[in-house]
């Protein structure tokens, strides 16, 4: 029967929307997965380690990967393991982040020497900000989602769609990741109209975006379309190659966030931005 240890686990988000700050899910212990085998594959339920009556998402930490985690009924956890591991191992939440803000792979960006697709891009590469100024890449985060596991809402901002020819094609981007408009943040989500802007159905098994870091919460311009670069909202924990940024910088580093203000919510849209919507 499979068991693995856990250690006090930290913050994961309720899948409403709300964030969870510290909730503990569990003290030192055993889990168990009741099962006959002698590994954790699939998707396994283990008990212990949940709040009765609320819903979580996030990621645990199991033989030093990260693997997508949710609550169950009460005092159930589900783990989704995409190959098989053998316990004992340490089980530790990790990536408890709040949003997933990212681009999908094919989105343009703008750089000095012309567009280049999100995932092409280096470490060191210049990309424009949407003042014009040119700003060195100093990471690009990947992240992979498993959408039936996992919340994972991408919008397409259709060719257009913002006016003035903008975004130049098609744009698609998870719903947390905002756009500049108008002098606000506004969060892809908050845009959805079920016409020209629209949430993506019938995802894949398997989905990958990407995300830029630069050295500012910047601005930078996809499919000709202003939007925010890498803000730590989203632990690096997030993507699957983080070990690649403590390599190349030792640990996670604070980043200011814009003054511009955030809209999150379609009923705080600017009325100009709710015009453009209909």
């Amino acid at each position: 029967m499979a068991t693995y240890a856990y250690v006090d686990v930290a913050r994961f988000i309720n899948i409403d929307g709300t964030f969870v700050n510290g909730a503990l899910l569990g003290a030192s212990g055993t889990l168990d997965d009741g099962e006959e085998d002698n590994t954790f594959e699939g998707v396994e339920t283990v008990d212990g380690g949940v709040r009765p009556g609320q819903l979580y998402e996030g990621f645990v930490e199991i033989g030093g990967q990260p693997w997508p985690a949710f609550s169950g009924p009460p005092g159930e956890l589900f783990v989704y393991f995409g190959t098989p591991v053998t316990p004992p191992l340490n089980f530790t939440v990790v990536n408890p982040f709040p949003f997933t803000v990212c681009f999908a792979p094919g989105t343009a960006i703008a750089t000095p020497e012309g567009t280049v697709a999100v995932e092409a891009l280096s470490i060191g590469d210049p990309v424009l900000m949407a003042d014009g100024r040119a700003v060195p890449v100093k990471w690009v985060g990947r992240q992979t989602h498993v959408p039936l596991f996992q919340r994972l809402r991408l919008i397409r901002i259709g060719a257009g769609a913002l006016g003035e020819g903008l975004p130049a094609h098609d744009l698609v981007l998870t719903a947390d990741h905002a756009l500049m408009l108008e002098g606000v943040l506004v969060n892809a989500g908050t845009l959805v109209n079920g016409t020209t802007i629209t949430e993506l159905r019938d995802l894949p098994e398997r989905v990958t975006v990407y995300h830029i870091e630069t050295e500012n919460h910047d601005i930078i311009l996809a499919e000709g379309t202003p939007v925010e670069t890498y803000i730590d909202y989203a632990g690096r924990q997030a993507f699957d190659n983080y070990a690649e940024y403590v390599a190349l910088y030792g640990a996670d580093r604070p980043i200011a966030e814009n003054p511009a203000p955030r809209i999150s919510s379609a009923r705080m849209l600017p009325a100009a931005l709710c015009a453009g919507r209909s």
